[in-house]
C-alpha cells in the first residue's frame, strides 16, 4: 500500500493564459520574472564590481552571541499547549523550517476528550533546510554559517515531505536532502519531494537514489492534494515569487523559483512559505503583483514565513531580496494573520556580507512593524529551534 498519495487539483491560477508569462519558450527552456517590479537582471560584472567595491561597509559578525539570534534545542512544539490541534513551524535557521500539521483524529471532530484518540503527530514537511557549514558547492569556500543548527540531522524527527523553493545553495542542500532521504529509506518509510518546474532533474542526478515517482514538479498555481495514511491531508500549492535560480554561472533561470501555501485539512489553517523573494526593485515604479493575488486566492493565511535579510546593497539586490519594510508589505498583501521573519541571522550572503550588519535585519523588521502597530500583534521574530503555532 502506498502511504503517501499525491493527487493533482485544479489550478488556482487567477488569470489563466495560453503560455505563462514567466516561461521562456513553450515548453519552457528557462524562466523569468514577468513583472516590471523586477526591473532588470544584474550581470556577473555588476556583482563582481559590487563585491570588491571601495564603497563597501563591512561589519564583522559580533564576537559573542549576545547580539545575535538565540538558539534553543527544538521540542517540535510538544511543550506548547494545544499543539496537537494546530499547524506549527519550527525554525531551523536561515530559511529552513520543519512544519507539522495538526494531528488527525480517529473520531469525528477535534475536542478535548478526543486527544488520546488522535494520531501521535501530524504530517511533517521540511522546507529549504540547510545543515551544511557552507552554502556553497564545496566545503572549503563560500558563505559560512555563524549560527549553529538547533539540532543535528540525526535528531530531526521523521519527515514525510520535502518542499524546496528554489535551487540556490542556501535553500537546496544536498547533504541535508541525502541524509533525510536515506534515513527514511532505512526505516522503510515513504517520502515525497516537491519543487518548481525544472528542478526534478537535479534530484534524479544527485546520486542519492531518489526516483522519479518520489518527485512532484509544479508550475506556479499548481495545486496538489497530499494524503498520508494515518496522519491526515494537506493541499499544497506552488505560488509565484520574485527571485532567480542557478547553482553555477551557467544555469541561471533554467529552473523555476516559487513560494508555497499549505492548507491543513485537519486544523483548517493555512501557512505561507515565501522561500526567497523581493517585493520591488528600488528602480521599479510598481510592486510585484503576485502577493496580492496570493491573498485574494487564499483569502488569508494564518501563519507566514517571510524573508527579511540579505538585501544590501539595495540598488543591486532589491529585485531579488526584500528589505524588512518590503517584507511588511508582503505580510499585508497576502493578508497574513501572523508573520515570522526569517532568511537572516544564520549565514551571510556572498555580496550582502560586505554591506549588511547581521544585526540590522531583525532590528529594522521590529521597528517598521512597531511603527504600524503590528509588532507582536501580527509580526514576530523567533529563536532558531523555536516552534510557532498558527493560532
Amino acid at each position: 500500500m502506498v502511504r503517501i498519495k499525491v493527487s493533482p487539483l485544479p489550478s488556482k491560477n487567477p488569470s489563466p493564459v495560453g503560455v505563462p508569462a514567466h516561461w521562456n519558450n513553450n515548453p519552457p527552456t528557462s524562466f523569468k520574472n514577468p513583472w516590471p517590479s523586477f526591473a532588470k537582471q544584474h550581470g556577473l560584472l555588476d556583482m563582481f564590481k559590487t563585491r570588491f567595491s571601495d564603497n563597501r561597509n563591512f561589519v564583522p559578525v559580533p564576537a559573542t552571541r549576545d547580539e545575535l539570534v538565540k538558539v534553543r534545542k527544538p521540542d517540535w512544539g510538544r511543550g506548547l499547549v494545544g499543539y496537537q490541534k494546530e499547524l506549527k513551524a519550527t525554525w531551523l535557521g536561515h530559511a529552513g523550517f520543519l512544519v507539522e500539521t495538526a494531528c488527525s483524529a480517529s473520531t469525528t471532530g477535534l475536542n478535548d476528550s478526543a486527544d488520546e484518540q488522535m494520531s501521535t503527530r501530524g504530517i511533517r514537511i521540511l522546507f529549504d533546510a540547510v545543515f551544511s557549514e557552507r552554502t556553497s558547492p564545496v566545503g572549503w569556500f563560500g558563505p559560512k554559517r555563524y549560527t549553529p543548527t538547533p539540532c543535528t540531522l540525526d535528531e530531526l524527527p521523521e519527515i514525510d515531505l520535502v518542499v524546496i523553493s528554489h535551487n540556490h545553495y542556501d535553500h537546496l542542500d544536498i547533504a541535508t536532502i541525502s541524509h533525510v532521504y536515506k534515513k527514511q529509506k532505512v526505516a522503510g518509510k515513504d517520502i515525497q519531494f516537491f519543487a518548481a518546474l525544472g528542478n526534478k532533474q537535479w534530484f534524479l542526478n544527485a546520486g542519492i537514489g531518489i526516483t522519479a515517482e518520489e518527485i512532484t514538479e509544479c508550475d506556479w498555481w499548481d495545486s496538489q492534494q497530499v494524503d498520508i495514511e494515518g496522519l491526515g491531508s494537506i493541499n499544497l500549492t506552488c505560488t509565484p515569487t520574485q527571485h532567480t535560480s542557478g547553482r553555477t554561472p551557467f544555469d541561471a533561470g533554467q529552473s523555476l523559483w516559487s513560494s508555497w501555501v499549505v492548507e491543513d485539512v485537519q486544523s483548517n489553517r493555512k501557512l505561507y512559505f515565501a522561500g526567497d523573494t523581493a517585493y520591488k526593485a528600488t528602480s521599479a515604479k510598481t510592486v510585484c503583483p503576485a502577493f496580492k493575488q496570493i491573498g485574494e486566492v487564499f483569502g488569508a493565511v494564518d501563519l507566514a514565513l517571510i524573508p527579511i535579510g540579505l538585501y544590501s546593497p539595495e540598488w543591486l539586490l532589491s529585485n531579488v531580496h526584500c528589505c524588512p519594510e518590503d517584507s511588511l508589505e508582503i505580510h499585508k498583501d497576502i493578508r497574513s494573520k501572523k508573520s515570522i521573519g526569517m532568511h537572516y541571522g544564520t549565514v551571510r550572503g556572498g555580496i550582502s556580507a560586505q554591506y549588511e550588519d547581521v544585526r540590522e535585519p531583525p532590528k529594522r523588521w521590529q521597528e517598521c512593524c512597531a511603527k504600524e502597530g503590528k509588532w507582536q500583534t501580527e509580526c514576530w521574530l523567533c529563536d532558531v529551534g523555536e516552534t510557532v503555532m498558527a493560532a
